[in-house]
C-alpha cells in the first residue's frame, strides 16, 4: 500500500535500496519472526554510511 521511506536520523537523507546502513538500537528482549524493515524503523535509528563516522565519534566523546 503506502510505504514510507527510511531516512537517516542525523542528516534526514532518504535511504536508497541496497544502500549500506547502520542501525543504533537495543538488543531485543523477545525473540520471534518479524518483518525486518518495519522492525528496524520502529525500534532503531537508521544511520547512513556518511553520517556513521560522525555518530561514532560523538558517542565516544560523550562516554568520556
Amino acid at each position: 500500500m503506502f510505504t514510507s521511506k527510511a531516512h537517516c536520523y542525523l542528516c534526514k537523507r532518504e535511504i536508497q535500496p541496497y544502500e549500506e546502513i547502520y542501525v543504533k538500537m537495543r538488543y531485543p528482549k523477545s525473540k520471534g519472526f518479524t518483518e525486518i524493515k518495519a522492525f528496524l524503523k520502529n525500534e532503531g535509528n537508521i544511520i547512513c554510511i556518511n553520517c556513521f563516522p560522525t555518530e561514532s565519534v560523538n558517542a565516544r566523546n560523550q562516554s568520556q
